[in-house]
This record gives structure tokens, C-alpha cells and sequence, in this order.
């Protein structure tokens, strides 16, 4: 058995896209592209919600949270592999810390996709006591423990991997320090590893699908007892923007998550992961923003503001 003293090793290396000098310049300069819409999109969505005070409602401060997480999430991965494309290497601390944060925001994506769901099933189901239920301080608290949450699990599955010991030069088949593949690179015992990460899944991952399923099975209902073609239109509209997000993020991730090994290369499940870790923060902007007439008037007040040199507040 290996010392003791070598159970750290100093740098990882990410192996996750392809090494052909001829290809570099072509990945680069899609994914900084890819990066730089996520981040100006979102921030243009944050931006437009802030200033407009008819957008001070609770829907619309969930999505500003969720293209904040969303810059926050792409940040976490992008500009390392951009840094790294060459030479492909990170430290253990490095490591380590991207996945942590990566955790965190994945959680955050997770949780706050349920409870926008949760809001719309107060809307359309609850419409005359709305205002009451979604107050600002349960909008607040909501947030505020789905930050909680996240954070606890993120720290948990860190830790666990803190424990782990690697020989070697350690290669992930990613482009990020993934926790599954950290897991399964490791040269020690993963058993309670496995457990906390499919006990996580199935209570942090399940129990959010559970509470959106719910939440739409209850939408459905109430939209069907609406008289009118017209107003079940209008109650179908408002949440077409969020199912289409939620679509989106967990059909991509579980086609990750769930795939198997035998049937799928490294290769095909590095450029699947893209869809949820960079594609789709890309495309919630476009998602909340080309159906919504109040979020594109509020973004045309913005530009407008942008270019006369009106301060935003």
C-alpha cells in the first residue's frame, strides 16, 4: 500500500474535449461566445427587472435570481476550461473548490425552478389571494433556504470527497471537476460516497421534480375548469416560459445523470453536459424574455436608458 503522505496529489487533469491543435481556436471561440451571451443576457434580465418598478412582482424577482445562479453557474466552469484548453490542468484546491461551487448552483437552478413553480400554482390556482400568500418575505425566505439547502449539500458532498484518496496523475474524462467522475477516480473505499450522493439525488434532485409535477398537475386542473377559450389561454401563457425552462434543464441533466456507462463515451456524455451547464443558462434569457411583453418592454426601457445615459434606479 502507497505512504500515507501520498494520498494528495497536486493537479488534476481535465481530458473532457478534443486535444487536436486544429480544433483548439474553433472550441475557444465558441464557448467564449456561448459565455459571454449567458452572462450578458442574464445581467441584461437582472438589470431590466431592477429598473422597471412594474416588474417588482414575485415572479419576476424569482427570475432575476435564476439568471443571477445562471452567470454564477457557467462562471464556475467556462473561464477555467477557456484558461486551460492547452494545457488542461488544475490544482487539487482549485478542483476541489469548482466543484463545490458547482454543486451549490446546480442545487440553486434546481430549487428555484420548483419554487417559480410554486408561485405559478398560487397564481392561477389561488389568483384572488396571490398578493397575500406571495408576500415579499416569503419570497425572501423561500430564496433564502433554497441557498441554505444547496450550500449544506454542496458542503457535504466536498467533504466527503475531501476524505478520498488519489494516486497518480488523476485524469477526469471532463471538462470540469465533476462529482461523479471525482468519485469514481478515487483510489480509496467510495461506498458512503455513493450512498450521500444517490441519498442527495433522490431527496434534493426527486423532491423538486416532485413539488413542479404537483404543481402543474394542480395548474392543469384549474386551467381546465376556465369557461373560456380566452382565459385559459391567458392562465396557459403565464407558464409556458417556465415549463419550457424546466423542460430544458432536467431533460438535459438526467440524460446526463441517468445514462448509462456501457451505452455512452466519455466523449458523448462531456458534450451532453454542455446542454445543462452551458446551453441552457444561454437560452432562460430568450426563454422568459421573447413571450413576455412586459419583460421586453422592460428591456426596451433599459436600452433606452443604456443609451441616453439614464441612470437605471
Amino acid at each position: 500500500m502507497a505512504p500515507r503522505n501520498l494520498t494528495r496529489v497536486s493537479e488534476f487533469l481535465l481530458m473532457g474535449f478534443s486535444k487536436e491543435p486544429e480544433l483548439q481556436p474553433l472550441i475557444f471561440l465558441l464557448f467564449l461566445s456561448m459565455y459571454l451571451i449567458t452572462v450578458s443576457g442574464n445581467l441584461l434580465i437582472i438589470l431590466a427587472t431592477i429598473s422597471d418598478s412594474h416588474l417588482h412582482t414575485p415572479m419576476y424577482f424569482f427570475i432575476s435570481n435564476l439568471s443571477f445562479v445562471d452567470i454564477c453557474f457557467t462562471s464556475t466552469t467556462i473561464p477555467k476550461m477557456l484558461l486551460n484548453i492547452q494545457t488542461n490542468a488544475i490544482t487539487y484546491a482549485a478542483c476541489i473548490t469548482q466543484m463545490y461551487f458547482f454543486i451549490l448552483l446546480a442545487g440553486l437552478d434546481d430549487f428555484l425552478l420548483a419554487v417559480m413553480a410554486y408561485d405559478r400554482f398560487v397564481a392561477i390556482c389561488h389568483p384572488l389571494h396571490y398578493t397575500v400568500i406571495m408576500d415579499p418575505q416569503l419570497c425572501g425566505l423561500l430564496v433564502l433556504l433554497t441557498w441554505i439547502v444547496s450550500n449544506l449539500n454542496s458542503l457535504l458532498q466536498t467533504l466527503m470527497v475531501l476524505r478520498l484518496s488519489f494516486y497518480g496523475k488523476v485524469k477526469i474524462s471532463h471538462y470540469f471537476c465533476e462529482l461523479n467522475q471525482m468519485v469514481k477516480l478515487a483510489s480509496s473505499d467510495t461506498f458512503l460516497n455513493d450512498m450521500v450522493l444517490y441519498f442527495a439525488a433522490v431527496l434534493l434532485g426527486g423532491g423538486p421534480l416532485t413539488g413542479i409535477l404537483y404543481s402543474y398537475s394542480k395548474i392543469a386542473s384549474s386551467i381546465r375548469r376556465i369557461a373560456s377559450a380566452q382565459g385559459k389561454y391567458k392562465a396557459f401563457s403565464t407558464c409556458v416560459s417556465h415549463l419550457s425552462a424546466v423542460s430544458l434543464f432536467y431533460c438535459t441533466s438526467l440524460g446526463v445523470y441517468l445514462s448509462s456507462e456501457d451505452t455512452h463515451s466519455s466523449h458523448s456524455r462531456v458534450t451532453a453536459s454542455v446542454m445543462y451547464t452551458v446551453v441552457t443558462p444561454m437560452l432562460n434569457p430568450f426563454i422568459y424574455s421573447l413571450r413576455n411583453k412586459d419583460l421586453k418592454r422592460a428591456l426596451k426601457l433599459l436600452f433606452g436608458k443604456l443609451t441616453v445615459g439614464i441612470p437605471l434606479l
